[in-house]
């Protein structure tokens, strides 16, 4: 049923008419639908396609969905991807396909997307306290039995909140929890202490309208992490655990989970999770990390665990900018018409990798070309020679930071490397 729910939802996409909502679309696509479109598999460059225009890399993100399946695999992780990066229900039905256990969300926005495609197993990485929110999930939870969310808690406050609203709403099932624990001193959300801990356990236990299943948090939040102060962090996690098992506070369930893991610290994650004890119910490893599908050129790429141990594999930054030389006005400068509308730049600057010659359509790596400053709709960019480039050359941009990548475009080309067109990625933000 949930895979029909989502296969139905993917054909809507695919039947949405392409208009002026979608950037850098063929204005001769107009009135086509989406699946119309990609079956005519046009190239990205002389198919019609106006510029900017961002493309994702149909080879690469299949290498990355199949290298996190296998990486997860080896290393007992069940791994329930955060869909916040993309926003994207075809990626979702992807990394499902590729073995992930459910999709974490972040806020009760992006559960309802999920739920709209069928997602049937959700981390909501929050605590929730919006009582219409909460309304919502007591009568989703009601309306399908086999729907199974897990969310945060990190407050007594929180689970008063919580409690109330849900036996105000009539809720029929309990909404599973796990108890956040803070990354740290100055560190971002979750319960700073384990006494805290012990005392919202005992809380939820009061209540019958929340169930602890286990515990949970983010080690990409360690202050100044270093790999002995995650790994510190990971196993203070896992002693939680522990102490939540022998308090009995796991008691009647069929697993018990213990989750972490963003894009930057997953081989601490998987280390010290391969040493959990035997609990008195099977542990679900649940392993988080969502950048992973496309990668980027600077952030993750310096960051990657694969860095540490290249044994397991490299993922692929699969994000290219394409954007046009639209002004040349100096020997040493050069604009691009792509800016902070169309490219991420909260952690760096985009970078010139390949030049599209204009005339003729080849390509050369994009040496002497920096990009130095971006504006709402074009890109600065430093040259070192007079031929770097000229008016109406295409110039390709790597990208940094996928999650503020995706949210500029809801509808992005997959690109096969000879520069055909073989879908078109709908994102919900």
């Amino acid at each position: 049923m949930a895979g029909e729910r989502l296969a139905q939802g993917l054909k809507g996409l695919a039947d949405e008419r392409v208009d002026h909502r979608f950037k850098a679309l063929p204005p001769d696509a107009e009135g086509l639908t989406v699946g119309e479109l990609a079956a005519e598999r046009r190239n990205l460059f002389d198919g019609g396609f106006t510029t900017p225009v961002l493309a994702l890399s149909a080879e690469s993100v299949e290498h990355n969905l199949a290298l996190m399946e296998t990486y997860a695999d080896r290393h007992g992780l069940a791994f329930a991807p955060h869909g916040k990066t993309c926003m994207a229900p075809q990626l979702f039905a992807r990394q499902l396909e590729h073995g992930a256990w459910g999709i974490t969300a972040a806020v009760p926005h992006q559960v309802r997307v999920y739920r709209a495609y069928g997602i049937q197993k959700i981390f909501l990485a929050n605590e929730v306290v919006d009582p219409a929110a909460l309304r919502w999930l007591a009568a989703e939870l009601a309306d399908d039995p086999g729907f199974q969310l897990i969310c945060y808690v990190d407050s007594l406050r929180g689970i008063e909140l919580m409690d109330r609203t849900l036996r105000e709403a009539g809720a029929t099932r309990p909404v599973d929890v796990v108890v956040e624990l803070c990354a740290g001193e100055g560190a971002r959300t979750g319960v700073r202490t384990e006494t805290e801990c012990l005392e919202l356990a005992d809380a939820i236990a009061g209540v019958d309208t929340l169930r602890l299943v286990g515990v949970a948090g983010y080690e990409g939040e360690v202050p100044e992490a270093t790999p002995e102060r995650v790994t510190a962090y990971l196993r203070r996690l896992v002693a939680l655990a522990e102490a939540f098992d022998k308090a009995g506070r796991f008691a009647d369930l069929d697993q018990i989970v213990v989750s972490a893991g963003g894009s930057a610290w997953f081989d601490a994650v998987a280390e010290v999770f391969a040493d959990l004890p035997t609990l008195s119910a099977p542990v679900l490893k649940l392993l988080r990390s969502g950048a992973y599908v496309s990668h980027d050129d600077a952030h993750y790429r310096r960051l990657t665990p694969f860095n540490r141990v290249p044994e397991e594999g490299a993922l692929h930054p699969a994000f290219r900018l394409w954007a046009q030389v639209v002004s040349r006005p100096t020997t040493e400068q050069a604009f691009l018409n792509a800016g902070k509308r169309d490219a991420a730049y909260d952690l760096d600057l985009p970078q010139a990798q390949v030049v599209r010659s204009g005339r003729d359509g080849t390509e050369r790596p994009a040496d002497g070309l920096t990009v130095t400053k971006l504006s709402d709709q074009h890109a600065w960019v430093d040259t070192e020679r007079a031929g770097d480039v000229e008016v109406g050359d295409w110039v390709a941009l790597g990208l940094s930071h996928p999650c503020t990548i995706f949210d500029k475009w809801q509808l992005i080309p997959l690109v096969e490397q000879d520069g055909t067109v073989t879908d078109f990625i709908r994102t919900f933000f």
